[in-house]
């Protein structure tokens, strides 16, 4: 039975209360708050960005394809790789989807070759398969070696590992680098500066639970929820229509993109009076997005949209003047007047545009004080190209102080939303088929590229499904449970470092527990204050444990009142257990050496014995019954030892003497 608790081993009572202390597991994101201090005010003109150095109004050049993708979308005409390493590639999948550790180690033979002839998509999955321990002994040297053959060659998987891989190493001066050039290429084609489409970042899990809700949404065409949407758009709902059409335009839920259908329902919806759809249908003709490139549709269609306020078109109409594509002649003066209607309705697109005419003196006087504000808010509201554009800005210490360490996350987030994230997709989809081979091997791959999201999901398929996660080891057959537990471990430290709090419980409960490697109590609290500082209340409630046992951390009851004080204050949910453990406290502190104090520290002890009845009875069903008659227990036997005792004390005074008179 999985395990529910990330907390330490606590007196029964607690133990049967911790689903109440639920982690947000969530990464939480950041937010860009400069100073004037940051801002830089005085410039020489060699400093300043040309117009060809940061060209952003520029059509799109060929898109960069994943190279894995031909591999696992047959359907796709985007051949990027040789025949052999296709076909290599192809039975190293699907040996990990039927679990065979012969075939895998046989594909992994014949790719090694064709790395060793020079080919850099072999050499950056080999490259990948020293770094994870797969199939081969972990060797970091090699997994270095090749990569960087690999990026050498143009592969952009090992770019994006050997960014990562810097970056975790805090050598941002090299890390920025790749990771500039990895976030161009992510940008390349979305012209419109509209939020460019991207694979929803899927976690499996909530916590120690499947993510079944998160799941259910993620089937597709399967999903009812999606098959009502379009039994309701094909009975004439023109909201149903406009939903199908975002579904499939940007490809959610578990839908395989379709700019054909996207535009079909996009078109049905305007027929049946949802105004919405005009904006979209006038990006999908700028775009040519499976439609030909048609600047004049696109400009009718966006000012249809604005004339019914859509103000995000006003974006679109802009960029049109910038270049001057669908209309009579470029008119700076009008792009700037759209940009500026757009940004005063907090459309990020127009903040961030105006940005770019701020920042290049186009049709406005030069200002990069001006244009980095305007780049900041739409950073902010997580516009792509303005988290571009700032960091670059911190890269080169225009008009903000060089940042080479902020420029390095904001150049990594973008870099993120690339072609090669399309990977998140088929690991999901073979996840939903019950093929958890393919998908841990996707997923790792996915990790070893810095996506948190990828790291958590391989981690807790590792724990969750052990020997059925057909995880193959470094001797070439299936992983030991040392070399599954060692895996997870790493993936969850990775996470942990990108802020995934839940990660950062499980290795602190990996180090209190002895599970996968040896116990150590003090690595435990290490790991319990990093959730702590992300505001996690479990990590609050274990550290508090600690300080009242001396486990790893001082004993001291202060500071125990402290944290389970916090824990309280960060999660309501939690005022159960932490009502009981300020009474274990209260007890502690005013009755020690008592029968009750050794009672609830004879528990940890005991629990073992009863987990199962523990979570079978009381945590899957959250029996109130069970739990008030235990409270109800352990209150009689205080006040019975109280009363034994004060009985005991009252048998040991002497009467005293009685006088005759």
């Amino acid at each position: 039975m999985p395990r529910r608790s990330a907390f330490p081993y606590l007196p029964l009572l607690l133990l049967s209360l911790l689903p109440l202390l639920r982690s947000t597991f969530a990464v939480r994101p950041f937010v860009l708050v400069i100073s004037n201090d940051d801002l830089i005010k005085d410039y020489s003109s060699e400093s300043l960005p040309s117009e060809s150095e940061w060209d952003d109004f520029s059509p799109p050049s060929a898109s960069f394809a994943d190279p894995w993708l031909s591999i696992l979308d047959p359907s796709s005409s985007d051949l990027t790789t040789s025949d052999e390493f296709s076909s290599s590639l192809s039975d190293l999948i699907a040996s990990f989807s039927s679990g065979d550790p012969a075939a895998a180690s046989a594909a992994a033979a014949q790719i090694a070759a064709e790395a060793a002839a020079g080919s850099p998509a072999a050499q950056s999955v080999i490259g990948f398969l020293y770094g994870a321990g797969v199939l081969r002994k972990p060797d970091k040297a090699r997994h270095f070696m090749y990569h960087s053959f690999a990026a050498d060659g143009g592969d952009l998987h090992s770019k994006m590992a050997l960014a990562y891989s810097y970056f975790r190493q805090e050598m941002y001066e090299k890390a920025v680098v790749l990771y500039a050039e990895l976030a161009e290429a992510a940008l390349t084609g979305f012209l419109m500066s509209k939020e460019p489409p991207m694979m929803e970042a899927v976690r499996l899990h909530s916590g120690t639970e499947e993510n079944r809700e998160a799941l259910r949404k993620s089937r597709g065409e399967d999903d009812e929820d999606f098959q009502i949407t379009e039994y309701q758009a094909q009975r004439g709902n023109a909201a149903a229509m406009y939903k199908l059409g975002l579904l499939y335009y940007y490809g959610l839920r578990g839908l395989r993109r379709d700019h054909a259908k996207a535009r079909y329902w996009f078109t049905k919806a305007v027929e049946k009076g949802d105004t919405r759809a005009m904006e979209l249908l006038g990006e999908i003709y700028a775009r040519g997005a499976g439609v030909e490139r048609n600047y004049t549709k696109a400009f009718e269609w966006l000012s249809l949209a604005a004339k019914q306020q859509y103000y995000s078109a006003y974006n679109g109409l802009g960029y049109l003047y910038v270049k001057g594509y669908g209309v009579e002649e470029k008119n700076l003066s009008k792009a700037k007047e759209y940009f500026q209607i757009a940004a005063e309705h907090k459309e990020p697109g127009g903040h961030y545009n105006l940005g770019v005419l701020y920042l290049k003196g186009l049709g406005v006087k030069r200002d990069v004080v001006t244009a980095c504000n305007l780049f900041l808010v739409a950073a902010n509201a997580g516009q792509p190209k303005a988290l571009y554009q700032v960091a670059k800005l911190f890269q080169k210490g225009i008009g903000l102080k060089k940042n080479l360490q902020m420029a390095t996350l904001l150049f990594k987030t973008v870099a993120e939303r690339g072609p090669w994230s399309s990977l998140s997709r088929w690991a999901l989809e073979a996840y939903l088929k019950g093929d958890t081979g393919k998908a841990l091997f996707l997923y790792s791959r996915m990790a070893e590229l810095g996506y948190e999201v990828a790291q958590s999901n391989a981690a807790w398929i590792l724990d969750r499904y052990g020997e059925q996660s057909m995880c193959m080891g470094e001797a070439g057959g299936f992983c030991s449970d040392t070399e599954r537990h060692l895996r997870a471990h790493s993936l969850w430290w990775q996470a942990s470092e990108q802020g995934n709090e839940h990660a950062a419980l499980l290795i602190g409960d990996a180090y209190y527990y002895g599970r996968g490697i040896e116990r150590d109590y003090e690595r435990a609290a290490e790991a319990y204050l990093h959730a702590q500082s992300q505001s996690n209340a479990q990590a609050m409630f274990n550290l508090g444990y600690m300080h009242e046992h001396g486990q790893g951390l001082p004993l001291d009851l202060h500071l125990a009142k402290r944290y389970y004080d916090q824990a309280l204050d960060v999660d309501p949910a939690a005022k159960l257990p932490v009502t009981l453990a300020l009474f274990s406290l209260w007890v502690r502190k005013n009755y020690a050496g008592s029968f009750l104090v050794s009672f609830i520290d004879a528990l940890p002890d005991t629990y073992p014995r009863i987990q199962e009845w523990v979570e079978g009875i009381l945590m899957d069903e959250g029996n109130a019954t069970i739990l008030t008659l235990l409270a109800c227990l352990i209150t009689v036997l205080y006040l019975r030892e109280r009363q034994r005792r004060q009985a005991g004390a009252a048998a040991n005074v002497q009467p005293p003497e009685v006088g005759l008179n």
